[in-house]
């Protein structure tokens, strides 16, 4: 059974340029190792950068290549501290990021497994970026941030990536067949180029 939030598109066209990072279940914990994340990420848009060509000479070039360097290493980080933060490490599911290329856009996937008592919080918070301007949950969410210190899972990440990116979210929700059932979601991020 799959439920779907946002837009989540996986029909779109498979393309030549893409990475895919696995993070497997090992007797070190996914979540020690989380600090890691920016590593990941810095790989990712070091890689990613090398399909936007930059002319020493033109400006623009050299910004449009800091530009989507730079997403790209905000957004795989963002995505990979929540995958770690959140995942199930009891249903021994490893955490993937995909990165994939497309003419005019940039498409992140990533896919970790979720306790099921945490499965409903999680949809009602999509449900909730989901329903507003992403601008206005922004403010509201810097207004709760700066009242509750120890507010831990605010999505800030997910809106900024909404607001100063232009991205497009989505999730989907896999129940996996196997015993003891495990529950996997699929986070999809696509950003203009």
């Amino acid at each position: 059974m799959n439920q779907i939030f946002g837009e989540f598109d996986d029909a779109l066209q498979p393309n030549q340029e893409y990475l895919i990072l696995g993070f497997s279940p090992s007797a070190k914990s996914i979540r020690q190792r989380w600090r890691n994340n920016g590593l990941s990420a810095n790989f990712l848009a070091d890689y990613m950068v090398t399909f936007f060509p930059a002319d020493e000479r033109d400006p623009k070039t050299l910004n449009r290549r800091t530009e989507m360097q730079d997403a790209v290493r905000y957004i795989a980080n963002e995505l990979l501290e929540n995958a770690m933060k959140f995942h199930d490490e009891a249903a021994r599911q490893p955490i993937t990021i995909k990165l994939q290329l497309h003419p005019d856009c940039l498409v992140f996937w990533v896919t970790n497994s979720v306790k099921s008592e945490a499965i409903a919080p999680f949809q009602r918070f999509i449900q909730d970026i989901l329903a507003a301007q992403p601008l206005e949950r922004y403010l509201q969410q810097l207004e709760q941030n700066a009242l509750n210190d120890e507010h831990t899972a605010s999505g800030i990440g997910l809106l900024t990536m909404m607001v100063d990116y232009r991205a497009i979210v989505g999730w989907k929700f896999t129940q996996l067949e196997q015993t003891p059932p495990v529950m996997t979601v699929t986070t999809r991020v696509q950003v203009p180029i």
